[in-house]
């Protein structure tokens, strides 16, 4: 029998509207509409002003604080799900609560296993997202999950750069893994800066594993939140003698004085994706867009194509 492809409709939350709207575009067709309807105490209610019965529904929303992006999300799912939706998709660019991915310490909550049991219940078949912060995640979920992967977008990049002496550098220990991944697309070296945090956002020491004297350093990370990783590593990189030093974070959480610090820092550029939405523009800021990434993601899963083709850089 011929494959069957049913109707598929767009929506997007309110937290991921612009990025949602590239999709859209680069996918060729309109977001649908949905009203937001606000009670005076802040309890929200998303409403489609469309029919979705029988149709493939992908609802784009990123789940960055406040929790409300979370819950305008789990209400839209269940909203598709009574309206007799077909399939429901949730495209997750930037998965929340995904560094509580384990008991670090006791009497904690694993907060990505949560999320992933909050969207299953509420009706989804399938979530897509981009550079979960520990790639396991994926495992939280028993239904498929298509984790994109950003080095398509930051490799060509890197690439037109033309950096002589390119080295990857992981800012902390437990990114080593993905900078060995990064690093193999340029045959580089990679470096290590080992932290030791006295709490969480609070670093107490640094130290760099590897030379980089004469070296065009990329940091490589999945999240930037308050930007004192990278700009502690930035400082210790050219005082080892350094010529350069950039930064690549996929989510531009950016909190507290985070601009501040990227713009005081040594960093030559922090290259970012458009996830999260930037709270303000910087000049050492560059976004690069995983719109056309999430719309042929999107059109493969419609037209049960391949996913992975899309990895090949």
């Amino acid at each position: 029998m011929p494959l069957q492809f049913n109707p598929v409709k767009l929506f997007a939350g309110t937290g991921t509207k612009a990025l949602a709207h590239k999709i859209a575009e680069s996918y060729g067709k309109p977001l649908g509409n949905v009203t937001l309807s606000r009670f005076s105490d802040g309890e929200f209610q998303p409403s489609y002003d469309e029919t979705v019965r029988g149709c493939d529904v992908f609802l784009i929303q990123s789940t960055y604080q406040p929790s409300d992006n979370l819950m305008e999300l789990l209400l839209m799912i269940d909203a598709a799900k009574r309206a007799s939706a077909h399939y429901i998709t949730a495209v997750v660019p930037y998965y929340g609560l995904a560094r509580q991915d384990r008991k670090d310490k006791p009497r904690v909550a694993i907060g990505a296993k949560l999320v992933a049991n909050l969207l299953k219940s509420a009706g989804i078949h399938r979530i897509m997202t981009m550079d979960l912060h520990a790639a396991q995640i994926q495992g939280f979920f028993d239904i498929p999950v298509d984790h994109l992967d950003g080095s398509v977008i930051f490799v060509p990049y890197i690439k037109s750069l033309g950096l002589e002496n390119l080295t990857i550098a992981s800012p902390d220990m437990g990114g080593s893994y993905r900078a060995r991944t990064f690093a193999k697309f340029f045959n580089a070296e990679v470096v290590i800066c080992d932290k030791r945090r006295k709490r969480a956002n609070e670093i107490e020491s640094m130290s760099i594993i590897g030379d980089v004297t004469g070296m065009d350093i990329v940091l490589i990370d999945d999240i930037c939140d308050t930007a004192g990783t990278l700009a502690k590593a930035a400082a210790l990189i050219m005082e080892k003698g350094a010529k350069s030093v950039r930064a690549v974070c996929t989510h531009p959480v950016l909190s507290g004085k985070a601009y501040e610090t990227v713009e005081n820092s040594q960093l030559t550029e922090l290259i970012v994706t458009d996830t999260i939405p930037l709270k303000q523009e910087s000049p050492k800021i560059r976004v690069l867009s995983t719109a056309s990434l999430f719309a042929k993601a999107i059109a493969n899963v419609n037209e049960h194509g391949s996913i992975s083709d899309l990895f090949r850089v």
